[in-house]
C-alpha cells in the first residue's frame, strides 16, 4: 500500500471506514487475523493500527472479544482553549494547531483561538490575560506551549501553570515543559524525544569526520534545547572523551559577532538548536565567504518549510508536528477521564534527514 508506512496505511483505511459508517458505533471490527489477510500484513502492523486508533478514542478492545467502534462517551461538546505565546514566531506550532484541529478526537469538541484584551505588545502579559480568560470561560483543558526567549519567562510560565491548575483546569503541554532540564512538571507532554534529537545529529556529524563540533541557541531558548545539548554532549562522549563540547549563544545575525566566534572556535561543523537558529547563522556565513558544508557543516531541529529552500538545503531532524498535535488532543481527552492517571511524556517519533549541508552528494 503506498503512502508511508503500512501499519498508518492500514489505519487510515479503517477510520475512513468507520467515518462512512461502514462499521457503525458498537459495532465489531473484523478481527487482527482477517485484517492481516486482507492488508497482507503481520499482526504486529495491524496491531499498532489498532492501537493508533484506540488512542484517538475511535475504538475500544475487549480482551477474549475483539475490537468494536467506540461510541460517543459525551454527548456535550468540550471546549478548549490554546495558549501559545511564540504562535506565529515558532515555526512548529502553526502545524500542531492544526493537528489538533483535524484530529478524528476533536470531532465533538470545540478549539479556542484566544486573543489578549486591547493592544498588548508584551507577550507575556497577553499569555496571563489568556490565561485568565479561559479561566472565566470555564473550558475543559488548555493546550499550553510555555513561552521561551524572555528572562521572565520561568515566572510566567509558572504563573500560569499554577492559575490553570488552581481553577481545576486540564492542561497538555506541546513541545516543552516550563520546568528547567530535567526537572518535570505535573502536566502531560506531548513532543519529539529533544535528547535523541542532539544525539542523532551530532553522530552523523561525527560519521562525516567533523570534529570540531559547537552547539549554536539564541538567548533565553526553550528547555527543550537543552535536552538537544545533553544528547549533543553524550554524542561527542561516546565518540572520543577528549572532544570538548562548546555551546554558543549570541547574534548570528551579526557578521562581526560570527566572525569573532569563527576565530575563536575554529568549527567543522555546528549543530544548530532548531532551523530557524541555521537559516539565519547559515546567511551570515555564506555573507563571510565561508562555503557549507566544505568549510563548515550544519544541521538543525523541526523540518520546517524552508529548510529545503535555503541556500544549501539544510540536514535536520524532522518532527511531525501534525501528529503531535492529534495525539495532545488524544491525551487530553484520556486525562480528562483517566485524572489520576500518572504523568506522561508522550513522544512522538522523529527522523534524521540527511541534507547538502552536511553531505554534499546528499540525496534531497
Amino acid at each position: 500500500m503506498p503512502g508511508g508506512p503500512l501499519h498508518r496505511s492500514i489505519y487510515e483505511q479503517l477510520l475512513a471506514e468507520i467515518q462512512s459508517g461502514v462499521y457503525k458505533p458498537g459495532e465489531r471490527l473484523p478481527s487482527e487475523a482477517v485484517l492481516c489477510e486482507r492488508f497482507q500484513a503481520s499482526r504486529i502492523t495491524v496491531a499498532r493500527a489498532f492501537q493508533t486508533l484506540q488512542r484517538e478514542h475511535l475504538v475500544t478492545r475487549r480482551p477474549g472479544s475483539g475490537t468494536y467502534v467506540e461510541k460517543p462517551a459525551r454527548q456535550d461538546s468540550l471546549q478548549f482553549g490554546l495558549l501559545i505565546p511564540d504562535l506565529g514566531t515558532t515555526d512548529i506550532f502553526e502545524p500542531i494547531c492544526q493537528g489538533i484541529m483535524r484530529s478524528p478526537a476533536a470531532r465533538f469538541h470545540s478549539l479556542t483561538w484566544g486573543h489578549s484584551t486591547g493592544q498588548e505588545k508584551d507577550l507575556e502579559r497577553a499569555a496571563e490575560q489568556l490565561c485568565q480568560q479561559y479561566i472565566t470561560q470555564k473550558v475543559a483543558g488548555v493546550f499550553f506551549a510555555p513561552a521561551e526567549f524572555t528572562e521572565t519567562r520561568g515566572d510566567v510560565n509558572r504563573t500560569i501553570a499554577t492559575r490553570l491548575q488552581e481553577a481545576g483546569v486540564t492542561v497538555v503541554l506541546l513541545d516543552r515543559c516550563y520546568e528547567p532540564y530535567p526537572q518535570r512538571s505535573h502536566f502531560d507532554l506531548v513532543g519529539i524525544d529533544n535528547h535523541r534529537a542532539g544525539r542523532m545529529l551530532t553522530d552523523h556529524l561525527l560519521e562525516t569526520g567533523a570534529r570540531r563540533i559547537i552547539f549554536a541557541t539564541r538567548p533565553n531558548s526553550a528547555y527543550t534545547v537543552d535536552a538537544r545539548i545533553a544528547g549533543y554532549r553524550d554524542a561527542l562522549y561516546s565518540f572520543d572523551s577528549r572532544l570538548t563540547p562548546v555551546s554558543i549563544s549570541g547574534d548570528f545575525e551579526d557578521p562581526a559577532w560570527v566572525r569573532r566566534m569563527l576565530d575563536r572556535e575554529r568549527p567543522d561543523a555546528i549543530v544548530c538548536a532548531n532551523d530557524y537558529t541555521a537559516a539565519h547563522l547559515m546567511q551570515t556565513l555564506i555573507s563571510l565567504g565561508i562555503r557549507i558544508p566544505e568549510d563548515i557543516k550544519m544541521a538543525g531541529v523541526d523540518d520546517v518549510a524552508y529548510a529545503k529552500l535555503l541556500p544549501t538545503q539544510l540536514t535536520t531532524v524532522r518532527q511531525n508536528c501534525a501528529e503531535i498535535g492529534a495525539v495532545a488532543m488524544a491525551v487530553m481527552l484520556d486525562r480528562l477521564e483517566n485524572p489520576l492517571r500518572p504523568v506522561r511524556d508522550v513522544l512522538v517519533r522523529c527522523d534524521l534527514i540527511v541534507r547538502a549541508s552536511t553531505c554534499s552528494n546528499a540525496m534531497n
